[in-house]
């Protein structure tokens, strides 16, 4: 109930700022529907010259996109510490952070919080509902449930392993490190994993496991029961809690040998 209040604190103060400055509200939601146009565009574009891709068809691939939209909106709405380095570790306001009794993660994640950002989950949902209905997969209310808990393990994946690299901050001060290249990385998780070679397949699916943020949950409303993806899809909630519970342990080992930034 503590964080629940402070969370809702923080979430009036970022209506209060955005309602100063509604444009700015507006333009980044624009922004954000053009980068996931430009990258269904991609798609669109890759099947004008193939009829499927790994055996996937263009309404499977297009389905699987959507899928991955829901999960990478919330991860960007309530994870989104893409500057995290710069503004608390080089700047210091880490020592702030740290004077007050609330978690050091939580605090961060709440003062980052992008609420614009959701309506790509939304946008995902509607293509996922426009590609069940023109492949006319059969539909269950245990659907609803079980995309529920799919799509919190994928998003506990993205949280976890950017909590994890963002606390590698703590150990290194500089500005730039390693997670534009793992934005970069996070983006094969959108396409079947089959079309790619075994090392990058085992990458994406038990290392690094983005698999479970896109093709693997999607997969399991495919009717593709005899695919090796379908299988490992009820697995998404379970590598959830696990990246995220090793993303965090990571951070709070990070915060006991933070030192502060110095002069």
């Amino acid at each position: 109930m503590r964080y629940a209040v402070l969370f809702w604190e923080y979430i009036k103060n970022y209506a209060k700022t955005r309602l100063t400055y509604r444009a700015d509200f507006w333009i980044e939601v624009a922004s954000d529907l053009l980068f996931q146009f430009v990258n269904l565009i991609f798609i669109l574009v890759v099947f004008q010259h193939t009829p499927s891709l790994g055996g996937w068809s263009e309404l499977e691939v297009v389905f699987v996109y959507g899928f991955f939209m829901i999960p990478y909106g919330l991860f960007s709405t309530f994870f989104g510490i893409w500057n995290f380095s710069e503004r608390y570790i080089v700047k210091g306001e880490m020592d702030r952070v740290l004077t007050r009794p609330a978690h050091s993660l939580f605090q961060v994640l709440f003062e980052n919080i992008d609420p614009p950002s959701m309506v790509g989950s939304i946008v995902g949902a509607g293509i996922m509902a426009y590609c069940w209905t023109q492949m006319g997969l059969p539909f269950h209310l245990t659907d609803l449930l079980l995309m529920l808990v799919l799509v919190v393990g994928a998003t506990l994946i993205y949280g976890g392993l950017y909590t994890a690299l963002n606390a590698v901050s703590f150990y290194s001060d500089a500005p730039t490190g390693i997670v534009p290249l793992m934005y970069n990385i996070q983006n094969y998780g959108r396409y079947p994993v089959n079309i790619y070679n075994k090392l990058i397949r085992f990458v994406l699916t038990w290392l690094l496991p983005f698999a479970f943020v896109g093709v693997i949950p999607a997969s399991y409303f495919l009717e593709k029961k005899s695919d090796d993806l379908s299988q490992l899809a009820l697995l998404t909630p379970v590598m959830g809690l696990i990246v995220f519970g090793l993303g965090l342990a990571f951070w709070n080992h990070g915060v006991k040998k933070y030192r502060g930034a110095g002069s």
